[in-house]
């Protein structure tokens, strides 16, 4: 038996008969550098992760190449940590995937924020809706910088007119900041809604999502401007 392997197996035993409510955000990185380490001391390299990167959440966020910069941490456990947030959005995505009806602002968000879990770019999302809201199709159609995503509205139009779409709802996040709408989101979300406008399709919501918050721009009043 190694010096770790008692330490080791009490943090087992106590996640899974406790789960991580109880644990602390060290505790929680050297439980998950466990299979990636077999024979470090964890808790210290946890430590030192959490001394650079401020937070759990920080730590999940960082880039493997800086990652890779802390001692005790190879390729193979940055790949770990890096797979963290995006399992996480693997997970609840295909949890939301029952969602086959978008009848409310709640439903929509449900549905969006585990899309954006983890993602270090903005992206935007185009859901596609029949004349009852259900789903007709959901795809990612556009990623840029951490801050800027293009939205063409040719690219939009031609989807929902492929799909015989009735109704739109537009999503994207906004990573690391607030879920609060840019002149240029407002912008670009005008001159899609009245382009759908005029073949009779509905832009029924625009979502943005930062985190786990999100906003939408219909309810928020953002759509009443474009009627007139």
């Amino acid at each position: 038996m190694g010096v770790h392997d008692g330490h080791r197996k009490r943090l087992k035993r106590r996640f899974l008969s406790e789960g991580l409510d109880s644990f602390e955000d060290h505790n929680i990185l050297e439980l998950l550098l466990f299979y990636a380490l077999p024979r470090s001391d964890t808790n210290e390299i946890a430590h030192r992760l959490l001394e650079q990167f401020k937070s759990l959440s920080g730590v999940f966020d960082a880039p493997l190449e800086e990652l890779c910069k802390i001692k005790g941490i190879s390729e193979h456990s940055a790949t770990l940590i890096k797979l963290i947030p995006r399992l996480t959005s693997a997970y609840h995505t295909d949890k939301s995937k029952d969602i086959k009806i978008i009848s409310s602002t709640n439903a929509a968000g449900k549905f969006f924020v585990p899309r954006f879990y983890g993602k270090q770019n903005e992206e935007v999302h185009v859901m596609l809706l029949d004349d009852k809201k259900k789903v007709i199709k959901c795809e990612k159609v556009f990623e840029g910088t951490v801050n800027s995503t293009p939205i063409t509205v040719k690219k939009v139009v031609a989807m929902a007119v492929n799909s015989n779409a009735t109704g739109v709802i537009l999503a994207h996040n906004h990573p690391g900041g607030i879920a609060l709408p840019s002149k240029s989101d407002l912008r670009a979300t005008e001159k899609i809604y009245r382009a759908l406008e005029l073949i009779n399709i509905q832009l029924c919501d625009h979502i943005i999502v930062a985190d786990d918050d999100f906003v939408s721009l219909a309810d928020s009043g953002n759509f009443e401007r474009f009627r007139y």
